[in-house]
């Protein structure tokens, strides 16, 4: 199973691929999509949107993976990162792949078994189950990394649940 981790944001959006076979993990690809501030919202989301549409073609993802949104004490910000988030979903819903969202905390315990741990302690640990030879930068990147290796983490019991008709537990479903 491949799946697409995708940490949302205007300036940054942070990706991460992530190949599981069996209980193994390979990641195949990481980085950021970067929008520069000078240039109009509708522009920097419409190319948020293409290069995630051509990140899942190019990795025939199976899935994408995306963190929730955080609201903090910036609205301005939380909004940015909403459309942001959306059209990532667009971009997947339009290809017929699969999404579903995650909570930093979610995120966190999945891959530290600490809801509540430092993004310095998720980038070591998505080095060490991904077998990196080096830390994952920048942080939106190792983030996304963190993402689907939760949703893979988490996929055999929701398609487990899912096969038994109930709805998978603390996951919610992206657009849910």
């Amino acid at each position: 199973m491949i799946v697409l981790g995708i940490d949302p944001g205007t300036a940054s959006t942070g990706y991460g691929v992530v190949h599981s076979h069996g209980p193994r993990l390979h990641a195949v690809a990481a980085g950021v999509i970067s929008t520069a501030a000078g240039v109009p919202l509708e522009r920097r989301l419409a190319d948020i949107h293409e290069r995630v549409g051509a990140l899942i073609d190019a990795h025939k993802a199976d899935a994408l993976a995306i963190e929730e949104l955080f609201f903090g004490v910036n609205v301005r910000t939380a909004f940015a990162v909403g459309q942001a988030r959306g059209v990532v979903l667009l971009a997947a819903g339009q290809r017929g792949v699969p999404s579903r969202s995650y909570t930093p905390q979610q995120v966190k315990a999945a891959v530290c078994g600490n809801g509540h741990a430092g993004k310095d302690q998720v980038a070591r640990m998505v080095a060490r189950l991904l077998a990196l030879p080096a830390l994952p930068r920048p942080d939106h990147a190792a983030d996304a990394l963190a993402v689907a290796i939760c949703d893979l983490n988490r996929a055999p019991l929701a398609r487990a649940v899912e096969a038994a008709g109930a709805p998978a537990p603390a996951v919610e479903a992206a657009g849910a």
